[in-house]
């Protein structure tokens, strides 16, 4: 009897990079007695406390749940939830006044709608997305799942832990001859924990705006940076005064997941300064009827919340995670000398490149793999794995061309501070380990 066939989309699909340790560790059949997990950016810290009260609140008097009904909400998101995201920009000095905000379920829902609005039909490579490398890999994987191109400018990582942005005639180059709907900036970068400076983002919109292209900046990480001495750097703070041309055509991403630590509760949003992306925008996402109702609800608390609030979470977070990101990429170097770790500037990530400490033929992946499957250590007396992401599949790589990723992983600044400070003894010691055995 014939067997139903999958479609060729669904054939060629493997995992997330960000979810391959997770998901072979969970096929394990005898496990170690502890795990560390750092392969995914799933925050493990308490949500705002504005949020929390919403969410142990759901049937207070004033909640509208409180009888048990869970209706949809308008396609765009409720006003409150949308004037929560406006809040936030507001308090952090940006001008919200011309803006437009549609509630997606997650930043991940934001990205594939902005795709869909600037590239050109499915299948055709017209108008691909431009990224720079190494890029957020669900980008890579939604442009597949939309039938859109994706086309790069790579960045690449020096021995003292930099990665450095190529001239920017070399991306102009790479603008004319592929001519991009439009560019992808990540100013707080995830994977590589890099921190674009406000001037890059105006070099970069200028180019934007001389070959017609739409701008979209991924603010999951606005507030996470690490040098007091930055301002704060947004696609919200450019302007037609200091690029002109510019206003019409910026798009961010935004998210309760990262900053507002609600990973699970899947709210993003789509926000523009272009009145006709929105509504086209909207009328895309009909099709979904909505973002998460409730989850609407438990983040819209934010817009009832104060710039002292607001501005005082956000420098609780730094503090948290620049004492984290500083204490690992330390205990990293101490316990190999020649491992070359990301300077640690922004976002809640990491990049640790083995190339000098490996023999020739490593693959970040079959190391992922092994410690997931079953390799282990003992760490302070407990066997103890730890999974991580590798980074092959945040680059964009033409076949038969070297990946840069395959001596290159991914770390997730989410574990407790008592678990973040056993990832740099434990990842040596099973890339020790994996290398004996290879």
């Amino acid at each position: 009897m014939n067997k139903p066939v999958l479609s060729a989309h669904f054939e060629s699909r493997e995992p997330s990079d960000v979810r391959l340790a997770q998901m072979k560790y969970d096929e394990r059949e005898v496990k170690p007695e502890a795990v560390i997990n750092v392969g995914i950016g799933n925050v493990s810290l308490p949500t705002n406390p504005a949020m929390k009260q919403r969410l142990f609140g759901l049937d207070a008097p004033e909640s509208p749940f409180s009888k048990g009904v869970i209706r949809y909400t308008g396609t765009a998101g409720t006003e409150e939830c949308r004037d929560a995201f406006k809040n936030i920009l507001t308090c952090e000095g940006f001008d919200t006044d011309n803006l437009f905000v549609q509630v997606t379920d997650g930043g991940s829902a934001a990205m594939e709608l902005a795709i869909l609005g600037i590239c050109g039909a499915a299948a055709t490579g017209e108008k691909p997305l431009m990224m720079i490398d190494p890029a957020y890999t669900n980008y890579i994987s939604f442009s597949q799942r939309v039938g859109r191109k994706t086309i790069t400018v790579k960045r690449q990582l020096g021995d003292d832990g930099t990665f450095t942005l190529p001239e920017l005639d070399k991306i102009e180059e790479v603008i004319k001859t592929n001519k991009p709907g439009g560019m992808l900036v990540i100013p707080y970068d995830n994977p590589t924990g890099q921190l674009y400076k406000h001037d890059t983002l105006v070099d970069l919109a200028k180019l934007c705006v001389k070959y017609n292209m739409w701008m979209i900046s991924d603010e999951a990480y606005r507030e996470l940076y690490y040098d007091e001495n930055n301002k704060l750097v947004s696609i919200w703070g450019l302007t037609d005064k200091e690029v002109p041309g510019i206003e019409g055509r910026r798009i961010s991403i935004e998210t309760a997941s990262k900053v507002w630590n609600a990973c699970g509760l899947r709210i993003g949003a789509l926000i523009t300064d272009n009145k006709e992306f929105h509504t086209r925008s909207v009328a895309e996402y009909t099709a979904n009827l909505c973002a998460n109702a409730i989850g609407q609800y438990i983040f819209a608390a934010l817009a009832k919340e104060s710039k002292e609030s607001i501005l005082g979470w956000c420098k609780e977070m730094r503090d948290y995670y620049k004492e984290q990101i500083l204490m690992v990429n330390k205990g990293l170097k101490e316990n190999e000398p020649g491992l070359i770790v990301s300077s640690p500037d922004a976002s809640i990530y990491s990049v640790i490149d083995v190339r000098n400490v490996v023999k020739p033929g490593f693959d970040a992946g079959d190391f992922v793999l092994y410690c997931a499957g079953k390799g282990s250590a003992e760490i302070d007396g407990i066997d103890t794995t730890l999974l991580v992401a590798p980074m092959k599949g945040f680059y964009d790589i033409e076949e038969g061309q070297p990946n840069p990723g395959s001596t290159q992983f991914r770390i997730s600044f989410v574990e407790s501070p008592e678990n973040m400070k056993k990832v740099p003894e434990l990842f040596v010691k099973l890339l020790k380990q994996f290398e004996a055995q290879r």
